[in-house]
């Protein structure tokens, strides 16, 4: 498959290969004019080419010749108003304006990122994982599973109100709920919890927000007051590296798989991290398996803190299988070296948190999307909110 980052060197001169492509496919041999290519290139024999028409190599590979033009020298047309018009053309002095409003940016995004792991089984202290054979009742791993289901449109809405705000909506949010993704057992049959990544200018901002998620706010528990205590949810630093080779398409070769390793106590004082740190980079980059990818650190109130320490690792790539997964992980130089205590690899599902997949599709204006409109009307969504308005739908 053709990259489009690819280049090779095209008479002395570094192009894009799609770019090459549409030179040798569109244009005849020595039909096109492009002398900082010609001057580079060395011919044994010499072509004398005597032509008016210049391929538009930018464009659309059309032959234009400046003597057909449709305008005349006044710049009129030469048609005047007997021109047909273009299907579906209109007039605008009909079309009313309108003012539109733009969409804040986030104020959230300062390079605070921070990882939540929510895994149901350790945080929640209500079902009976021992005696649950001998009373007679339901596994309760199953039953995390139901509660948790039941509780996920609710965990969605949240995280896209989270999201949201303007002057007219949510104007307080401090918090943007980046990704959230169902964690699933090895035989893909249960959800175990949800690791969630969160933008917020403090920790204490993001602590907030995972307060007020309705299923944390189910496995552990509120107070008379109604206050949820978030402080038993694992939370991390994230140092996401964003350069575009560790940034693939989910779902590119292979499916969506996370890692999450955790370094042994001693990994950072003996600098084992540090110095196999290139190799790991290199060996990701080859792989061309990588969505997103970074250490994970201690959370710490402060970015530049020193005791925000590296803790471990946040990988999520594209594995064909769980085999696949398991030996793509076991072979990276981190792992091998030794530096991580643990590592888990988990399939996981995908939640649309951010609301931007229910927009209209402009090709098929007649497509019904209003139930889902009044869907999120019901759940207090801004629908017809005046900032956003095109956001939604």
């Amino acid at each position: 498959m053709l990259k489009e980052t690819s280049k090779r060197r095209f008479g002395g001169v570094a192009l894009p290969l799609t770019a090459i492509l549409s030179i040798l496919i569109s244009s005849p041999s020595d039909a096109f004019h492009m002398p900082s290519l010609r001057n580079n290139v060395h011919h044994t024999t010499t072509t004398t080419t005597t032509t008016t028409s210049l391929m538009s190599f930018m464009a659309d590979s059309s032959d234009y010749k400046a003597d057909k033009s449709d305008y005349g020298e006044d710049g009129k047309d030469p048609a005047g108003d007997a021109a047909a018009p273009i299907r579906g053309e209109v007039d605008m002095a009909d079309v009313p304006v309108t003012e539109e409003v733009a969409v804040p940016t986030s104020r959230n995004n300062v390079g605070n990122r921070f990882l939540a792991l929510v895994f149901d089984r350790s945080l929640c202290s209500k079902y009976d994982l021992e005696n649950w054979e001998e009373n007679g009742e339901e596994n309760p791993l199953t039953e995390m599973h139901k509660d948790r289901v039941a509780l996920t449109e609710d965990h969605v809405m949240w995280a896209r109100k989270q999201n949201l705000y303007n002057e007219t909506f949510n104007t307080d949010s401090m918090a943007d709920i980046r990704f959230s993704h169902q964690l699933l057992s090895s035989d893909l049959q249960r959800t175990i919890g949800h690791a969630m990544v969160i933008d917020s200018p403090t920790i204490d901002h993001c602590r907030e927000a995972l307060s007020r998620d309705p299923i944390i706010r189910s496995l552990v528990g509120v107070d008379d007051d109604g206050q949820c205590d978030v402080s038993s949810v694992p939370l991390y630093r994230w140092r996401q590296i964003r350069d575009h080779t560790l940034r693939m398409d989910d779902g590119r070769y292979g499916l969506p798989t996370m890692l999450l390793a955790f370094d042994r106590p001693e990994a950072m004082s003996d600098g084992l991290r540090e110095e196999v740190q290139n190799e790991h980079l290199e060996y990701l980059i080859r792989s061309e398996k990588i969505i997103a990818c970074g250490p994970l650190h201690v959370a710490t109130q402060e970015k530049s803190d020193p005791k925000s320490v590296a803790a471990g690792t946040l990988m999520i790539f594209n594995a064909k299988d769980r085999n696949d997964a398991i030996e793509f992980v076991e072979n990276d130089p981190m792992a091998v070296a030794g530096v991580y205590e643990t590592m888990t690899v988990h399939r996981y599902n995908q939640l649309d948190v951010t609301g931007k997949f229910v927009s209209e599709n402009l090709y098929y204006p007649n497509q019904n999307t209003y139930q889902m409109k009044e869907a999120m009307e019901y759940w207090g969504y801004p629908v017809d909110d005046e900032q956003t308005k095109w956001l939604n739908w």
